[in-house]
């Protein structure tokens, strides 16, 4: 099992930052890809952006050039770099690392833009 325990989330007006940060323990053995989803209330969840283990990343088109995904290996975390955020990204923000053929998820965060 692998226990992922996020942080950094809160209110912060439009144009504003944020850095969130997840941290995996457990048997973190073999984790491949980290990645962050995030979702809304009556939508689903969505990938905002992923790495993995040889530091390949993919982001949604929506967050492009304002967020950044990076990972620490020896600290087995992993972050998202959140600039010029908008209303529209208001959601709870989910971590999710994979680790073979099981995927896990932690808690949420809630990330909320006022204009």
């Amino acid at each position: 099992q692998v226990q992922l325990v996020e942080s950094g989330g809160g209110l912060v007006q439009a144009g504003g930052s944020l850095r969130l940060s997840c941290a995996a323990s457990g048997n973190i053995f073999s984790i491949n890809t980290m990645g962050w989803y995030r979702q809304t209330p009556g939508k689903q969840r969505e990938l905002v952006a992923a790495i993995t283990s040889g530091d390949s990343t993919s982001n949604a088109d929506s967050v492009k050039g304002r967020f950044t995904i990076s990972r620490n290996n020896a600290k087995n975390t992993v972050y998202l770099q959140m600039n010029s955020l908008k209303p529209e990204d208001t959601a709870v923000y989910y971590c999710n690392v994979r680790q073979f053929v099981s995927s896990y998820w932690g808690q949420g965060t809630q990330v909320t833009v006022s204009s």
